[in-house]
């Protein structure tokens, strides 16, 4: 013979089976942290290596500088090196070394003097194009900067635009520095890896 529960027993185990039910499907469907996905997935194609040459122009002097000290710290004019100065920059990059050459984009960001010992810089700014097929995309540079080292090589952090998932190297060179105005014309040599 059959054993019977009593009703509240009955509505109990049948308040359990539905608990039991619902937390596991809602456990399905909770929200995930991180999944794998195939580049495919984002429209991503096989990377390329481009290079990208351009000329960039850190105007210190003059009406309408590019490049602005905006912090120092209170022995930066004392110290050899400058250590503790801070400059925002919007520095136009060109084509060719003149300055009235065409615009390809601009450098955004900031860069101090890192260096106690040495003329060194932490860059950290965007390559921001306006040109060609590179229109509205950017490349990100994270790196030190010797300022007096005939080429200097600062890593490719990242990317939009065209440059998405971007990794490479830019390589600095000093085109030319005028020592009364502090104005230079730096040389960019810049290899990245993007889809």
């Amino acid at each position: 013979m059959a054993k019977t529960y009593s009703k509240p027993t009955s509505i109990l185990f049948t308040l359990v089976t539905i608990f039991f039910f619902s937390t596991y499907v809602i456990a399905d469907e909770a929200p995930v942290f991180s999944k794998n996905l195939p580049p495919s997935s984002l429209g991503l194609k096989q990377q390329k290596l481009s290079h990208l040459h351009f000329y960039f122009h850190d105007i210190v002097s003059g009406p309408k500088p590019t490049a602005i000290r905006v912090a120092q710290a209170a022995t930066t004019n004392t110290s050899l090196t400058g250590f503790g100065a801070m400059a925002v920059i919007d520095d136009p990059l060109t084509l060719l070394p003149e300055n009235t050459s065409k615009v390809v984009g601009q450098a955004q960001g900031i860069y101090t003097l890192a260096s106690q010992s040495e003329a060194a810089l932490l860059m950290v700014m965007n390559f921001a194009f306006t040109e060609g097929e590179y229109n509205g995309s950017t490349l990100s540079v994270l790196g030190r900067n010797t300022v007096f080292s005939t080429v200097r090589e600062m890593p490719i952090v990242g990317g939009s635009g065209v440059f998405r998932f971007a990794r490479g190297y830019a390589q600095a060179k000093t085109y030319t520095f005028d020592t009364k105005s502090g104005d230079a014309v730096v040389e960019y040599n810049v290899y990245v890896l993007h889809h």
